[in-house]
């Protein structure tokens, strides 16, 4: 058989000018991204837009598949994108005085994020207004477009440093207002020869959300310190508590034990939730005894030990945790804490 003499085999440190990430390694996890852009036009053209009083139709609703149709084909249009198989894209159009605000949210079950279809559909939408509407009025401007959120892979979940950044960009964070409060269970770093890693994880992941964080503190792995602790927050009124530690199989991991010992009701779905969304990284999640319990109202979430399981533990469960307090809170089922706008 003829070969071309000067052909071989393509070797896998073999770098050329241009390369397209080699995600083959990672993990398939839920992807999720939200993003923003706004289009300001004159107050009159906006009225005539909203009224379907165009010349071309019904600007809005085209500009929404436009930017439906951007985000399926991103990787037609970025030449480095991996191309994605989508579950879900979202797009709204959200007039104002003196502007269009367009909303894009994808979801898909991947390997890599969907930000830039995210973004793509975002900038796919503002410029389809603006060829809509270009006839009647040539003077307009495209800005703030970003990226408000982003879910999934190793990294977790990504907003913008400033949560008033995000607030004003309309992301209503999703733990507003929630009281709350952080337990570090460690004989080690309650010694101080170990520095806690995983209990500011979650002190930052509250507060970044909104919640009105009361305290943290780091306690021995002893149960009766543990149980006084836990005890004095649910009569001060605090709705979640999230413990990190000692939920493992060494003998002095006994928070599961603990918190059943003063739990009015115990909450199972989560312990069970976090051990199969941790199996998605390693296997070594089963060995998790994590568990979540009523304890009057307040809800108290144990999470394991490390850092990494607790940024994947916590955004498993960002979906619940507004639903489940409001609940535990004698609350109806309509008025929980919405945090995407676009759902």
């Amino acid at each position: 058989m003829a070969t071309c003499e000067h052909y071989r085999p393509m070797e896998d440190d073999v770098s050329g000018s241009y390369n397209m990430i080699d995600v083959s390694e990672k993990v398939a996890t839920e992807r999720k991204a939200l993003a923003t852009g706004k289009i300001y036009i004159q107050s009159g053209i906006i009225r005539r837009i909203v009224n379907k009083d165009m010349p071309k139709g019904d600007v809005l609703a085209l500009a929404e598949v436009a930017g439906i149709m951007a985000a399926k084909n991103t990787s037609q249009i970025l030449p480095l994108c991996h191309p994605l198989l989508l579950e879900s894209v979202k797009v709204r159009c959200l007039p104002a005085q003196d502007h269009i605000e367009v909303q894009a949210q994808v979801k898909c079950q991947g390997k890599t994020g969907v930000e830039m279809e995210a973004l793509c559909a975002v900038n796919a939408a503002l410029l389809c207004i603006y060829d809509l509407t270009k006839i009647v009025e040539p003077e307009m401007t495209l800005g703030e477009i970003q990226l408000l959120r982003k879910e999934g892979g190793k990294s977790g979940v990504w907003e913008p440093r400033s949560r008033r950044q995000a607030e004003s960009c309309g992301v209503k964070p999703s733990l507003e207002g929630i009281s709350s409060a952080v337990l570090t269970l460690s004989d080690r770093c309650f010694a101080g020869t170990a520095t806690d890693s995983s209990g500011p994880v979650i002190v930052d992941w509250l507060t970044t959300r909104g919640a009105q964080f009361r305290e943290h503190c780091v306690l021995s792995d002893d149960k009766e310190g543990m149980k006084k602790k836990i005890l004095e927050w649910r009569d001060q009124g605090v709705a979640l508590v999230i413990l990190t530690g000692g939920t493992g199989l060494s003998p002095r991991d006994n928070t599961p034990e603990a918190l059943l010992e003063i739990a009015d009701r115990e909450v199972p779905g989560f312990g069970e939730l976090l051990r199969m969304s941790g199996a998605k990284y390693t296997p070594m999640s089963y060995l998790s005894r994590s568990i979540t319990v009523l304890v009057g109202a307040t809800l108290v979430v144990s999470l394991p030990g490390s850092a990494k399981a607790v940024t994947q533990g916590l955004q498993s469960l960002e979906g619940l945790l507004p639903h489940a307090i409001h609940i535990s809170q004698g609350k109806n089922h309509g008025g929980s804490h919405v945090h995407d706008r676009l759902s």
